[in-house]
């Protein structure tokens, strides 16, 4: 196996001291309350008064690059943008979703061989829609070039699939995006490497880290990739409510971190269970007992700091390079399923000792698993002593409540503190009469202690004109708005720029702040602070 020479190791450990220099800490006023959900009523995004935000691409944008099919960034072509809200025939919504930020020397191709595209760009997969495709927002550029598609088929001319998760991988000169689709269904999800170029020439490299249910994906400094799988359980015959936990957390440690179709070995998370000393495990058929279990509650609330050891499930040296499944793999050799975690990263200026990650829950007010087993999310806070480490710990960080649930996307905004965006869904909007919300989350903080205030919103969000629709009527399309894509980064494309490496300096030396509102408009934003 390749590993970083200790010469670049040494310098990676010297950039992270130079970067763990105190940075002027995030301090945003809140937002009192979240949006109203009231039937047929459209709102305005509102963020706290330190904030301001301002579009950086909308859904009836048309592509440079636009193809018959593929026509504008956040529509299909089944029907022109402007009758979107007036009628139940209207296009499919293709839904941007993770954004990647990258600053890149000028030259960078398009369709347009005379135009200069500038030199930052804005990333992103599209989760709905056929075929599934990449876009590249140019931020630099007119509007008629702002927004350039990328590709919409792989290298041998199969159609790509949804994407949900995108991050750009130093190592290989990849961006690297995950189709969050269930693998024990049948359907192909998995990883794809993408050049930069135009047309971007992508390649399906889900024979070396597997088919599965992946939204999040990540690099930490050994060039390990780390990914978050979300698959939806089974609800249980008294748990009608609450589900099955049946998603795991991975990671990839490549043979050669510049060239991922060179394999490598694929683990998956396993948690100890502190009362027998026993792997907690998914078990076949019984969603009540893993719903309600004792594990279930210990690894889903405060006060237990749980062992964790990382367990090889698939091993490209041995096991081939077909594509196989990682979901039923992580199963069969005894990892331990969480409730649908999502996204994390690496808590910078811990030398990508730390890791924290969400879980959605179950996104229901009737969740009979309630806050103690998770049922409206969790937190997670796993710490090792390196990025390879086989062994470490996990504590919940941050246990949800019909308040705050449903965390989804994540980034941090300074050394400490977590930007966490809600998922909450449609079901839970209606019960708690609110719509989704972004919240500071801090590291630091014991919020197990009454002491401890709940974090602090930073975004409450509205609800588009589109979206309204979509809501009131039967489309096709999902109703009320999401909260995705939420990025911070400076762009910087090399080693060092890896999310969890440096310490943010939020606006200042390059630093910027990105969130897609999906569904309805499909707006991206960029959040920038109020003058």
């Amino acid at each position: 196996m390749t590993r970083i020479p200790l010469a670049a190791l040494a310098a990676a450990v010297a950039f992270w001291a130079l970067a763990c220099n105190d940075a002027q800490p995030v301090s945003w006023t809140g937002v009192p309350s979240a949006n109203r959900n009231v039937a047929g009523t459209s709102s305005h995004n509102r963020l706290s008064p330190d904030l301001t935000e301002a579009p950086v691409a909308r859904g009836a944008m048309r592509l440079d690059g636009a193809t018959s099919a593929i026509p504008y960034y956040g529509y299909d072509a089944s029907a022109p943008p402007k009758a979107l809200t007036r009628s139940t025939k209207e296009a499919q919504k293709t839904e941007p979703d993770k954004n990647t930020y990258l600053t890149l020397p000028k030259g960078q191709p398009g369709p347009d061989p005379h135009y200069d595209y500038g030199t930052h760009f804005l990333y992103q997969g599209h989760e709905s829609g056929t075929p599934g495709y990449i876009t590249r927002i140019n931020l630099d550029a007119d509007r008629r070039h702002r927004v350039t598609l990328l590709a919409t088929s792989d290298v041998d001319r199969r159609k790509l699939p949804d994407f949900d998760g995108s991050t750009w991988d130093p190592w290989a000169r990849r961006l690297l995006f995950t189709a969050e689709l269930p693998a024990e269904l049948g359907i192909h999800g998995g990883v794809w490497a993408a050049t930069l170029g135009y047309p971007s020439r992508v390649v399906d490299v889900s024979g070396a880290l597997g088919r599965g249910g992946y939204e999040a994906i990540q690099n930490d400094a050994a060039g390990n990739l780390w990914l978050i799988e979300d698959v939806g359980g089974a609800t249980g015959s008294s748990a009608r409510h609450a589900l099955q936990p049946n998603s795991f957390v991975y990671r990839f440690l490549p043979t050669d971190p510049t060239n991922l179709a060179k394999g490598g070995r694929l683990q998956v998370l396993q948690v100890v269970s502190a009362r027998t000393g026993n792997p907690i495990v998914f078990h076949a058929g019984r969603a009540d007992a893993d719903i309600k279990s004792a594990d279930s509650r210990d690894l889903h609330s405060y006060g237990h700091e749980l062992r964790t050891r990382w367990i090889t499930i698939h091993d490209t040296a041995t096991d081939g390079s077909s594509p196989f499944g990682a979901t039923a793999l992580a199963k069969s050799k005894r990892g331990t399923p969480f409730k649908r975690p999502e996204n994390g990263q690496f808590v910078p200026g811990t030398h990508f000792r730390q890791f924290v990650f969400d879980e959605t829950g179950d996104t229901d007010m009737l969740s009979e698993a309630g806050s103690d087993y998770g049922g409206f999310g969790t937190v997670q806070l796993l710490k090792q002593t390196d990025p390879s480490a086989d062994t470490g710990t996990i504590r919940v960080l941050y246990q949800g409540d019909s308040a705050h649930a449903g965390f989804d996307n994540v980034t941090f905004v300074d050394r400490h503190k977590a930007a966490f965006a809600e998922d909450a869904g449609d079901t839970l909007h209606t019960q708690r009469h609110a719509l989704d919300s972004g919240y500071l989350v801090d590291v630091r903080a014991d919020y197990s202690s009454p002491q401890t205030p709940a974090p602090r919103r930073f975004l409450a969000e509205g609800r588009d004109p589109s979206a309204t629709f979509d809501a009131e009527h039967t489309t096709g399309n999902q109703g009320d708005n999401e909260i995705t894509g939420i990025h911070a980064s400076d762009g910087d494309p090399g080693t060092g720029g890896i999310l969890g490496a440096k310490v943010p300096t939020l606006f200042q030396d390059g630093w910027r702040l990105f969130w897609t509102q999906q569904h309805g408009d499909n707006y991206t934003w960029e959040v920038k602070p109020s003058e």
